[in-house]
């Protein structure tokens, strides 16, 4: 069992659980411990960990080595900090691929800066910025989980299916925001929906009202948000409430966190609708559950499943490659997450490294759904709605698949 008081020490230290031996196969992972989606993150983390004990509690890989992770902060997308970061991963613990990054800002940094040149293969298990389809990569930068131009579309049908005809809209001004933005107002327009206001800005700014009262000016009650839980987003929405400002508030993937209801209040955001890439309905679901209980891993938390996924997929196409180099580890990828071959499900690892040796193909159905990558690492998905209910983020079922 993962504990989080061990958690604690990786995200205070970003370096290893345990002490990395030199017969060690090393797998990192990227992602915003501190900044502006905090909060959701070391569910995430415990994901990516649920799989590499999987993994080692089957026999090891590649002949029986021993699977790690070493961590590294990206603040959410600070540039220097997500440099600093995978360079150490990459080029002093010599990681031979990365789960991660998490925001899209810090996936787009860390590819370009660090992890393309070095060959270094990147899956991520949140960042949804379409911004990544058209990335210059190599081939090297891969997603678990679907583009906002799938789950920006998918809200914009929603809230017209609610009757929702006018909404201003704020977001963080980076590749998320962005993304999620434009892919939302598009469709939502072209449904008859009208923006009324629209504005990006700044994370972590301590005063939002100013920008809340442009917003508001153009009448509608609505505040559509794409923005972090732990950042712009959640200052928005505490001033909004309190300033009167609007009624009614939608919020993407980012803010989908409880700490995001305890910071700005239960009242206050009793209603709220969020989006937020959903899991489908395979046969690797159910199976992550149940994996997935007496563990510390929510499994149903935001991006946990993805994660899980991402680890899993990359120690099997390291099994698959048959060395922990980087050469050739992207064609494995694909080679392991592509039909048709034996199904392999959530931790499958003993079945799935039989099979390889054998030299049979698999296909790895995973915990978030198939992972049929296309030529931009992309994968197809599900978007699923989210209410707060009685201070409770409540499912409501997939709107777009």
């Amino acid at each position: 069992m993962m504990k989080k008081a061990l958690i604690g020490v990786t995200i205070a230290a970003a370096s290893v659980l345990g002490t990395a031996q030199a017969d060690d196969v090393k797998v990192g992972f990227l992602g915003g411990f501190t900044g502006a989606i905090e909060s959701l993150v070391p569910p995430i983390y415990d994901g990516a960990q649920l799989a590499v004990q999987h993994v080692n509690d089957q026999g090891g890989i590649l002949g029986g080595r021993t699977l790690v992770m070493p961590s590294g902060d990206t603040a959410c997308g600070d540039a220097a900090i997500t440099q600093s970061s995978a360079d150490r991963l990459i080029n002093s613990e010599n990681v031979t691929a990365i789960v991660g990054a998490l925001c899209s800002g810090a996936t787009i940094a860390a590819a370009n800066n660090v992890a393309v040149p070095a060959g270094v293969v990147m899956v991520s298990p949140a960042s949804t910025s379409p911004a990544l389809t058209d990335l210059d990569d190599n081939d090297l930068v891969f997603r678990t989980v679907p583009s906002d131009a799938f789950q920006g579309e998918a809200m914009g049908n929603l809230l017209i299916s609610k009757g929702i005809q006018e909404v201003a809209l704020a977001y963080v001004n980076n590749d998320y925001g962005r993304g999620l933005a434009d892919a939302f107002e598009a469709t939502f327009e072209a449904q008859g929906g009208m923006v009324t206001a629209r504005a990006g800005h700044e994370d972590n700014r301590a005063d939002y009202r100013a920008d809340l009262a442009n917003l508001s000016a153009g009448g509608s009650e609505t505040l559509v948000v794409m923005a972090y839980a732990d950042g712009s987003g959640q200052t928005m929405l505490r001033q909004a409430w309190e300033g009167g400002f609007f009624t009614q508030f939608v919020g993407g993937d980012g803010m989908v966190g409880s700490g995001l209801i305890t910071a700005v209040g239960a009242d206050a955001m009793e209603g709220t609708i969020f989006t937020r890439p959903g899991t489908l309905d395979v046969p690797g679901t159910a199976v992550f559950e149940e994996l997935a209980e007496g563990t510390d891993v929510n499994a149903d938390g935001t991006f946990v499943s993805q994660s899980y996924d991402a680890a899993f997929l990359l120690a099997l196409a390291i099994e698959y490659n048959g060395h922990d180099g980087r050469e050739g580890l992207n064609e494995a990828l694909r080679a392991v997450a592509t039909a048709p071959g034996e199904t392999i499900l959530p931790g499958e690892w003993e079945k799935a490294r039989e099979l390889i040796a054998a030299g049979e193909p698999i296909n790895y159905v995973g915990a978030s759904g198939d992972h049929e990558f296309d030529d931009a690492g992309d994968v197809p998905g599900a978007v699923e709605e989210m209410v707060v209910e009685n201070g409770s983020i409540v499912s409501q079922g997939f709107v777009g698949m």
